[in-house]
């Protein structure tokens, strides 16, 4: 469907439902892990999306894309508590958005990190699974246990005690999905998890997020820039553009005549080698809190 400010929501709201369930084989669909109605964000006095409709179900695997400054941070900033919404409703795992949910998991964006960080592997894991974030302490044994459990879940176990600072960014991604996944939780949040990594890492990171959805019925919200090494994986597609959305599968969503309604432009989406390129959709100038620094060109 595709959303513009001031547009019904009705239609949009039930067609979410019916693919959610149609995704996972389960008629009407599974109780909402987040329920957010009629939502709007709006950063110093401008709406950054608005008349949003949005529910994932257990299990499910939602891409959210778009160019930066059309909110998709700002989504997730929301669903973690830490950005209020300008209007409408929002629940997530059945209450409303709070900070230090522990049945959320969260994947930040990447950060530099200088070669003489101290922090370990196994320490950042660590702090998720004793719920200190910031500083190490000394673990007790079932936590030291969890650690490693987590670590070697990823595959990172051999390089458990060395600096984060001395990590490949694939590595360093790696640890991140296990601190992510330290108290089991129902929800997972990825903000631009593949940035900066090769195809390689890129499939590594999507497979271990989508083994944990599968395995746990964990669900999914995987902001991206690039959609194509999680072609395969996802059910549904939140595209934001500036002043509107449109959610549905991926090819319902990616094609041309579809993206250009959504832009009011022409936009192309050429299929190549089974990948997915859109040309035409330009970044926005502004550059709001919350999202990352724009940049022009070729929104993939």
């Amino acid at each position: 469907m595709t959303s513009k400010p001031g547009a019904a929501a009705a239609a949009g709201t039930a067609g979410d439902e019916r693919i959610a369930g149609a995704a996972h084989g389960r008629p009407g669909g599974a109780a909402a892990l987040l329920d957010l109605r009629g939502g709007a964000v709006a950063h110093g006095g401008r709406t950054v999306w608005r008349d949003l409709d949005l529910r994932v179900a257990p299990s499910e695997y939602l891409a959210v894309l778009g160019t930066n400054g059309a909110g998709k941070t700002s989504l997730l900033r929301a669903l973690l508590g830490r950005q209020p919404l300008s209007a409408g409703t929002l629940t997530v795992l059945g209450e409303p958005a709070r900070r230090a949910n522990r049945h959320i998991g969260y994947i930040p964006q990447q950060a530099s990190l200088s070669s003489q960080t101290p922090v370990r592997a196994r320490d950042l894991v660590g702090f998720g699974v004793s719920g200190h974030r910031f500083g190490p302490r000394r673990p007790r044994r079932a936590e030291r246990a969890r650690v490693d459990e987590l670590l070697a879940s990823v595959g990172a176990a051999a390089y458990a005690d060395a600096p984060l600072g001395e990590l490949s960014g694939g590595e360093r991604q790696r640890v991140r999905v296990a601190q992510a996944l330290a108290t089991d939780p129902r929800l997972l949040l990825c903000d631009e998890p593949l940035v900066s990594l090769d195809p390689h890492h890129q499939r590594a990171v999507t497979e271990l997020i989508d083994a944990r959805r599968r395995s746990h019925d964990t669900g999914v919200v995987f902001v991206t820039h690039e959609i194509n090494p999680v072609l395969d994986l996802v059910d549904r597609v939140l595209y934001l553009a500036p002043g509107a959305h449109r959610t549905g599968t991926p090819g319902d969503v990616l094609t041309s005549a579809s993206l250009s309604r959504l832009y009011g432009t022409h936009v192309d989406v050429v299929r190549v080698g089974g990948r997915v390129v859109v040309a035409g959709a330009y970044e926005e100038p502004a550059h709001h809190p919350g999202e990352p620094a724009p940049h022009h060109g070729v929104a993939r």
